[in-house]
This record gives structure tokens, sequence and C-alpha cells, in this order.
């Protein structure tokens, strides 16, 4: 479908999950009453690979959604899989194998809900096994996890803090180590790397929680200083398009910037461009570890929208999705080789969506980077990267594959 134009019409310490009952992999007690280290070494198996999904940020039910769909494309007769969830409240469950309840149907989002079957990774990173946990029974395991696909968007998950946990887990997983995941998270820090490595990027105001809280007019004094309107305010730390708000004219920025924070205490206030176009380019690593770019392809909102919002993303049919973008070789050519600049700048590993402003004169500017893009068969990496000749389930299969090659950050 390369040269197709595809449309979109909508689309705590503790517990890790899996459908016990549905995954053919059965809980196993230790005969001593305690859980023990599997055997599974010595006998051939094939990888046992737990999907983490949920968790407790705003965009809980898009990491569902997304989970749905990897886990419909997984191939089973390769691995073995467990679902996890994690309930917005943070407590790790085992969920049942049914991607489908984690499809949005009619305007309902998904959710993981809490379930007695707590789960936990074994503290010993020699045996790297999932422990399930029930109210008054003796702790069971599931066995060894070969590998972890951590599905998850924002904080809690896409931020550096699970990838921490499966470090010292000792447990390899998909996507970008702890430094990477937490610079990627933060927009602020994102941007000041880019521009340390000489890539362009659209001016930007931080709006740090104390110096909000000790004098907001000083504040609001800065960003008139330095940008003009529009500008747009959004989270620091949180992705989807979830609390940004377009600005038109100083009058609004006060409450843009309150409402921003009830998701996040840091704001970025970014300069707006106007006309724009959305550009996204999808970088995947090779089998050697090179990063490769996909086609680019452009984001069209039509209707309401000013711009390409939650509810344009997922919601509703007001967004048409270019695959790939109609630009010339010359700007098709500087996309990739800018995603792929991105992508080495913030050391990121796996996979990652790097998008871009294209300003009106042809300027390209780079936006941001995620470490775990949205990944239905209808978000824009998994297109991009079938308009380049991969398909959907050999994307999450060459993830799977390379993160099995991989050694845990430090020891790489």
């Amino acid at each position: 479908m390369a040269g197709d134009r595809v449309r979109r019409t909508a689309e705590s310490r503790q517990p890790f999950p899996g459908g016990v009952g549905t995954m053919g992999v059965t809980p196993r007690q230790h005969p001593s009453g305690r859980v023990g280290a599997m055997s599974e070494h010595s006998t051939q198996r094939k990888p046992r690979v737990a999907v983490v999904f949920g968790g407790r940020s705003s965009e809980h039910a898009v990491s569902c959604v997304t989970a749905g769909s990897v886990l419909s494309a997984i191939d089973r007769s390769k691995y073995e899989v467990i679902p996890i969830g994690i309930t917005q409240d943070g407590r790790w469950v085992l969920e049942e194998d049914r991607p489908e309840r984690l499809a949005i149907t009619d305007g309902r989002l998904p959710s993981v809900e809490p379930s007695n079957q707590l789960v936990a990774l074994s503290n010993d990173p020699t045996v790297r096994e999932l422990i399930v946990q029930e109210p008054g029974a003796v702790p069971k395991t599931l066995g060894e996890v070969d590998v972890v696909f951590p599905l998850l968007h924002g904080p809690y998950g896409e931020d550096g803090t699970i990838q921490g946990l499966l470090e010292l887990a000792g447990v390899p997983y998909v996507g970008s180590g702890v430094l990477a995941s937490a610079l990627c998270m933060d927009k602020e820090y994102m941007k000041r790397v880019f521009a340390s490595h000489g890539l362009p990027v659209v001016p930007w105001v931080a709006v740090r929680p104390r110096e909000w809280e000790r004098d907001a007019d000083a504040v609001l004094r800065r960003v008139q200083e330095e940008l003009e309107p529009p500008v747009f305010v959004k989270p620091s730390r949180l992705g989807s398009s979830i609390g940004i708000s377009k600005v038109s004219s100083w009058e609004e920025l006060r409450a843009a910037i309150e409402a921003a924070r009830e998701h996040d205490p840091k704001v970025l206030v970014e300069q707006g461009i106007t006309p724009v176009r959305e550009i996204e380019c999808g970088v995947l690593e090779a089998e050697d570890g090179t990063p490769e770019a996909s086609v680019p392809a452009e984001i069209r909102v039509r209707g309401d929208h000013q711009f390409y919002d939650f509810q344009a993303k997922y919601l509703d049919d007001s967004t048409d999705l270019d695959v790939p973008a109609d630009l010339d070789e010359a700007t098709t050519r500087e996309v990739r080789r800018l995603a792929v600049a991105a992508f080495e700048a913030m050391s990121c590993e796996g996979l990652a969506r790097v998008d871009f402003f294209l300003a009106p004169d042809g300027t390209l500017l780079v936006n941001e980077i995620n470490t775990m893009p949205g990944f239905t068969p209808y978000s824009m990496y998994p297109l991009m990267w079938q308009a380049s000749g991969v398909d959907y389930p050999t994307l999450v299969d060459r993830l799977i594959q390379a993160a099995l090659r991989r050694r845990n950050s430090l020891l790489r």
C-alpha cells in the first residue's frame, strides 16, 4: 500500500498479568510451598512474552487499545503470551487473553479491571519469574519470562520507570532503556537534547511547578516576552494530546496553563506555527541494531478541530492520514535523515515515532519523539511501516526478536 492514501476512521509496586486458563501457562507451586525457579532451560519451549498494558497515566485506555492489537498479532505458534494489566490505581493483575475486550466499542474506552489475581516479578533476577498472589493462598509461579513488551503510554510506563524495574529484575524488554525513555517523556529535556545535537526545534518556554506557584505573573510575562500568539500549552510529560490547549490571545494563557497542570505540574508552552503541516516518521532497529526510517506520513485534521487532539486521534472520523505523505523527494530524504538523527541523539532503542512540523517556507522542525507510539493497526507508526514493506505481525515479531537479542542496558 506504499502509494495509497489511508483515511482514518476512529479507532506499585506489585503485579503483572496473564490470562492463566486461556494461555496454556499453568501456575506452578514449589513442593515446599515456596515459589521455586522453573527448570525450563532443560527442556525446549517457546519464548514467553509478557505483554504489559494499562497503567496509572491518563493514557490508560490508549495503552489497552494498543495491547489488544498486539495480542491479536503475536504469532502463538512462535511465542507463549502472558497478558498483564496494570489498573489505574497501579495494581498488576492477570488478564484474560481476549484482545477483543480491549477495543474501543461505541465510543467506550477499555480499561484494566481489578482482580484477586495480583502478579509480581520475582526479586531474584536469576530466575525472571512471574509470581501470582491470591488472598489467603500460597504464591504460585507462572514460570520464567523471556521478554516483556511494555505497551504503556505516559508516566509510570513510558518514562523510564517500568524500564528501571525490568532492569533490576533482569528481564529483557522491548523499546528504549531508562534514560532515553525518561528524556523522551519530558518535552523540555527532549528539546534540550535535540538542540544540543543541532536538530531544529520550535521555540518553547518551560513552566516548572515552583516557578508557577511562587510567581505566576512573572511566568506569564516571560512567556509573552519570548513567544507570540498562537502558542500551544501542553503537559510536559504526557502524550496522546491530553491536556493541550491552543492559545490565540494572551488572555487565555493563564487558564490554559492551569488546565495543563491538572495533568502534570510541569508545563511546556510552544510557539505555534500557522499554517503548518504535521509530518511523522517511524524508526525501527534493523537486525544489526542500525536504525532505519520508514516512509513519512502526514496528519490532516478536518472539521472543528484546531489541532490533532485526543478526540480527533481516537474517537471520531475527523482525521486523514496520508501514507506516504505528499512530499517532494528532497523533503522526504530530510525527514528520514532527521528521524534517525533524533533517534540516535536520544539513544533510543527498538522503535520510535518522530513528529515534525513543516512550515510554509519548507523549514522542517522536530516536534517530539515517542518511544512507545500508538500501535494499533490503524495507528500511524504501523501504517508507515506497512507502507515501507513491513506488515503488522512482522513488525511485532521484529521488536520482540530485537529485545531477545539485547542485554540489559548497563551490560549492552
